[in-house]
């Protein structure tokens, strides 16, 4: 296999198919030729260090994996094969020259890959690619004239635009039935787990039985609080009777591993919460439980059409002249408003300023976050809370503007739940959900950046065009 390379390789380095000529157009190529590979590898090259009986990973193909997963949402084994057929990603990953004989790392190593490159590296990364992009196009930056980005305000410049949303993650729509029908089904093995032989005969578990019940309350056309009921009884009352011979079994000086203990512990969770639900006849319980695969997932009360709940995590980002930032993100509700300071000082400590003003919705707009904004020369867009003044002369342009140009943060969420992986978290650990919530928001500056150079790409082209005609006109004469 050929080596790696973890610095800037130029594409007429790159060992290219025999019969083959790559394109220094390609997006994959203008990507790999944006993002700062040796910074990036001087820095977090120990993540990817030798362990025992394993190769290490090249930092720059780990990343560049992951990146092309959040780009198409392949599977781990979709990712590795991709890279092994196409030589544009083999570049983008690092290889000094194509090759096919074998995968480039077992599709197991991508978990590796999520755990290593965590929410906090990911932002740096982000950082990182952001400075660089920005450097390079400070000469071409335009202003606004018709906004307030001027420094005069305080010293206070630029435009900050918040908002929050909620990443689903691929979990079954919980219901209270299923919900204990699976944790009783793991609650069974985990006792075949713990039972030995030697101990005689194995505790009645009654499985066959309540698959039984579970089934009959399933497929029946019709679900009415009282049979709904009924069937949440037993299914409780079986899960119970699985818990003591659990407990049984310990007793005994039976051990489980990390996980089967963590499994354990969501199972008596959701027993205790869905045994209260039922006695006070109620549906709902602080801190809820609605997957026994990804206990960590919690509801979200969005209040949208169609959603009203959501089941995911909760992210606040930021977008500043075009580049987004993930500035929180928490898998437990939480009000958005309390980031705002954080958000403020964060921007602050980037530019050296504060931002002459934030664009947000209403929620944001609560009395601790205007007084905050009015100590710092911040203006906070929206209305002034209570009734109106008497002699109050609102600016509805302003207001107009404000938040026709808050809109880009709400397309940024599209384009991030269309194109990036945030519409739908596929990972199982809160771990790698967390990894996949901050590359969904770096593989989103990639694409502002591909587009730019597309852009680029077109205006020469457009310029070179009637100099071409020139010519072939004055051959002509």
């Amino acid at each position: 296999m050929y080596r790696y390379d973890n610095g800037q390789l130029s594409l007429s380095d790159f060992k290219q198919p025999v019969g083959v000529h790559l394109k220094e157009e390609n997006r994959w190529v203008k990507k790999a030729q944006t993002i700062p590979w040796l910074e990036i590898e001087k820095r977090y090259a120990a993540l990817f260090t030798n362990r025992k009986g394993n190769v290490a990973k090249p930092l720059r193909l780990a990343l560049g994996a992951c990146i092309i997963q959040a780009e198409y949402g392949f599977s781990d084994e979709e990712t590795a094969q991709m890279i092994q057929e196409h030589p544009y990603l083999q570049y983008f990953c690092g290889y000094a020259g194509y090759d096919d004989s074998k995968p480039p790392f077992d599709p197991s190593l991508m978990v590796y890959f999520r755990k290593r490159l965590t929410p906090e590296i990911l932002g740096e990364i982000n950082e990182m690619i952001v400075r660089d992009t920005k450097a390079r196009e400070e000469a071409k930056k335009q202003h606004d004239d018709h906004s307030d980005d001027d420094p005069g305000n305080g010293g206070n410049s630029g435009t900050m635009i918040v908002d929050a949303t909620c990443a689903p993650s691929r979990i079954r729509y919980p219901q209270d039935v299923s919900l204990l029908n699976e944790a009783r089904e793991s609650a069974e093995k985990l006792i075949d787990t713990l039972h030995e032989p030697s101990d005689g005969k194995k505790p009645r578990t009654y499985r066959k039985r309540a698959r039984k019940d579970y089934l009959k309350h399933a497929r029946s056309r019709r679900h009415t609080e009282k049979t709904t009921r009924k069937a949440i009884g037993k299914q409780l009352h079986y899960l119970h009777r699985d818990l003591e011979a659990i407990d049984g079994q310990l007793g005994l000086g039976r051990e489980l591993t990390f996980r089967q203990t963590e499994r354990l512990d969501a199972l008596r969770t959701i027993y205790e919460q869905q045994k209260t639900m039922y006695d006070h006849r109620c549906h709902s319980a602080p801190d809820r439980i609605v997957s026994v695969s990804q206990p960590f997932v919690r509801p979200i009360i969005r209040g949208k059409a169609g959603k009203p709940v959501e089941f995911g995590a909760k992210l606040d980002i930021s977008v500043v002249d075009g580049w987004t930032r993930l500035e929180c993100f928490s898998f437990d509700a939480y009000n958005e408003a309390g980031n705002l300071p954080a958000m403020a000082e964060r921007f602050r400590e980037r530019e050296g300023h504060y931002p002459s003003r934030i664009l947000a919705d209403k929620i944001y707009r609560n009395r601790e976050n205007l007084r905050f904004c009015k100590e710092r020369g911040i203006r906070l867009s929206g209305p002034a809370l209570g009734r109106p003044k008497k002699d109050e002369v609102r600016n509805k342009t302003q207001d107009y503007l404000d938040e026709c140009e808050r809109v880009e943060v709400e397309r940024r969420f599209s384009l991030a739940k269309r194109k990036c992986g945030l519409g739908l978290i596929t990972a199982k650990l809160r771990e790698t959900a967390a990894h996949a919530l901050a590359m969904s928001v770096l593989v989103l500056n990639l694409r502002k950046i591909q587009r730019a150079l597309l852009r680029l790409l077109a205006l020469w082209a457009l310029w070179l065009l009637p100099q071409k005609n020139s010519l072939c006109s004055v051959d002509m004469n």
